[in-house]
């Protein structure tokens, strides 16, 4: 359910792609550094998004350094982490726990189980440390998991609970800016559970799992289209209400470009496997 929240590459400049990336390294590095290699697993571009974001609006002083890591082993990459970057790596393992006992109650997923329970013991520790956020996040998966269950298929309500979870992780501290970190993270996580789902619709349909865009008789490339494009419309409102300077130009690039870069994936897998069997029955 996660990656979707990314940049577009090609309407970066290299100097923008190459910032990004080590903020997305240094994300990586203090999973490594924070609880071991099995960490770096649960990375991801979503919360690369967060850690850039965070660090735009509230100027924290930043490390920047070079390491080489077990993908580039023969190259040394340089990296930037600050207390931001501790932050969203223990919110990024918390999630992760959580995330894989939802997959393991749902389809019983052996390997979610086994990643759970590698990484158990750190995220017990980390709910001592932030025990309301870990409440919120197991709390709405749990109640994400039993409208799942009931066949639910209000998309709002179900992307709206995962909205709950990210609305929470995007909050650092009870300031002037938490309503619109608050309304950016629930808006970024309805917009990952309905992407998600046209994502895996086909699959879904094919394994006979669950998603709430089965029943819909619509066209759902147009359909979803209309749906992201109200929810991005709302995060777009709440992110430029920040007093972003540093970095904006690449947050922009995220909210306004990169987010939609899986959906025109698939849109374009969509258009093609029709206009073959259009050529078909010909």
């Amino acid at each position: 359910m996660f990656g979707f929240i990314t940049v577009n590459k090609q309407e970066l400049k290299f100097k923008e792609f190459d910032c990004y990336h080590e903020y997305y390294c240094g994300l990586c590095n203090t999973l490594k550094k924070s609880f071991g290699r099995r960490a770096q697993l649960s990375l991801s571009y979503d919360m690369t998004f967060l850690v850039m974001l965070l660090t735009s609006l509230y100027e924290p002083e930043n490390c920047q350094s070079c390491c080489r890591c077990f993908a580039h082993p023969f190259k040394k990459n340089a990296y930037r982490t600050n207390k931001y970057t501790d932050y969203v790596a223990d919110m990024t393992l918390v999630l992760s726990y959580y995330k894989c006992m939802d997959d393991w109650a749902d389809d019983k997923h052996m390997s979610r189980k086994a990643y759970a329970d590698l990484i158990k013991k750190n995220v017990q520790a980390l709910s001592e440390c932030y025990p309301e956020k870990a409440s919120v996040i197991k709390d709405n998966l749990d109640a994400l998991t039993a409208a799942e269950a009931a066949n639910e298929t209000n998309i709002d309500k179900l992307s709206g609970i995962f909205g709950n979870i990210m609305s929470e992780i995007f909050v650092v501290d009870k300031d002037m800016w938490e309503p619109h970190l608050r309304s950016i993270g629930f808006y970024i996580g309805k917009f990952i559970y309905i992407l998600d789902a046209y994502v895996d619709l086909e699959e879904d349909i094919k394994k006979k799992h669950f998603n709430p865009l089965i029943s819909k008789d619509v066209n759902i490339d147009a359909w979803i289209k209309q749906l992201l494009t109200m929810i991005s419309a709302e995060c777009a409102k709440e992110f430029e209400k920040l007093p972003l300077v540093e970095h904006v130009e690449i947050l922009r690039n995220i909210i306004y470009s990169g987010m939609w870069t899986q959906y025109e994936l698939k849109l374009n897998k969509n258009n093609k496997k029709k206009d073959s069997s259009n050529e078909k029955s010909l």
